[in-house]
């Protein structure tokens, strides 16, 4: 059985309140040792269940930060508390931050000063960053330059351009993450990305709940569902599956300094 990593999954979400620890014995079961929740779910309450969740779970590991979607939540005090809770010996990451131009649920400069505010606080706990980018790579990318993003790095998660904007966070430090949207019959472009990162910068998540992948579409996501993913980038990237498992994994083990 290979050994994969889901770099970037919600096991906060109500949509597990039910059955959480029957979705993360199923993880297991499928190969999927490690996983990390993402603590901005939504406003900072989120933060506190992901962490929680990691502190009970051997091989769950978490992030903090502020969603893109709530940037019009985030204030002195709320950064100062997520710089708390990054100290806090189970958190990799800051994140999920970024632009989400397509939705825009917060206000475009609202968005912009948060992220410049969770870039400034990576650099001040020496983590990583967790990037949600929509329809917003170039002004993501001016923000990252100018705050020094690429002496932080970090990932992209649930990538979805084209090789181009890859290139351009390749070159910025960053690593990319593929979730199931790499599966979907619609998503040629972001194949052919998949295809041309280098071995050592790619990695594999779900982004569960949301995003399950082909065949199961449309159903609720899960970490086992990873396996999924993995073996069609292993079919894009013309390798076998127990590779790209082990690149991935390694990949996330070194970006997010896990456990070996």
């Amino acid at each position: 059985m290979v050994e994969l990593i889901d770099s970037h999954c919600h096991l906060d979400e109500k949509r597990f309140a039910g059955d959480r620890a029957e979705v993360v014995d199923r993880a297991r079961v499928a190969g999927v040792t490690r996983m990390i929740t993402v603590g901005a779910s939504g406003p900072l309450q989120a933060n506190y269940d992901a962490l929680r969740i990691s502190a009970e779970n051997e091989g769950i590991y978490a992030t903090v930060g502020i969603h893109p979607h709530n940037a019009d939540t985030v204030t002195a005090e709320v950064i100062d508390e997520i710089e708390r809770l990054a100290r806090h010996p189970k958190v990799v990451a800051i994140g999920e931050t970024g632009l989400d131009y397509y939705y825009d649920n917060s206000p475009r400069e609202q968005q912009r000063q948060a992220l410049r505010q969770h870039v400034q606080l990576a650099r001040r706990v020496n983590l990583p960053l967790v990037l949600h980018l929509r329809d917003a790579y170039d002004d993501a990318a001016i923000i990252l330059k100018e705050e020094g993003g690429r002496d932080i790095g970090g990932v992209v998660h649930c990538f979805s351009g084209d090789r181009a904007n890859a290139r351009i966070f390749l070159d910025l430090g960053f690593d990319i993450s593929f979730s199931g949207i790499v599966t979907f019959k619609s998503a040629d472009e972001l194949r052919a990305a998949a295809a041309m990162v280098p071995v050592d910068r790619f990695m594999v998540e779900t982004d569960a709940p949301f995003l399950a992948p082909v065949p199961h579409r449309g159903k609720r996501n899960e970490p086992a569902f990873v396996v999924r993913t993995a073996a069609l980038l292993a079919e894009v990237r013309k390798q076998p599956v127990d590779t790209v498992a082990n690149e991935t994994t390694a990949n996330a083990v070194r970006r997010f300094r896990l456990d070996r």
